[in-house]
């Protein structure tokens, strides 16, 4: 399993409408995220908008395109895509990766 880590800003004056949105993600969204391999997905939000992604799957690059090849998302992009600082792509598009540097599970299981 990868794990992968992304970060995104959110505009400020959005932060309300961005956290409102994810309170209740659309059920069509939900199913073809879990269907195309995101699992454990989580957003940590700070209040500056620094935007934390996490989720884990077996195939970034198919989850990526399983996604891209659904309806829902790309109506869930174009509902967000006004939410970010600086993108000129789809959120999904634009995310900035995180290199994993610990895993404790990782360490542990070595020794």
């Amino acid at each position: 399993m990868q794990r992968v880590c992304f970060e995104l800003r959110v505009k400020p004056d959005h932060l309300d409408a961005y956290r409102a949105a994810h309170a209740a993600v659309w059920p069509d969204m939900l199913r073809a995220l879990k269907s195309t391999g995101w699992n454990n997905y989580s957003l940590f939000l700070r209040p500056d908008g620094l935007l934390i992604g996490y989720f884990e799957t077996e195939n970034l690059q198919a989850s990526l395109d399983g996604m891209a090849a659904t309806e829902v998302n790309a109506r869930w992009q174009a509902a967000m895509a006004d939410h970010f600082v600086g993108i000129d792509l789809p959120a999904d598009q634009a995310f900035s990766y995180l290199t994993e540097v610990f895993n404790l599970d990782d360490q542990i299981s070595a020794l």
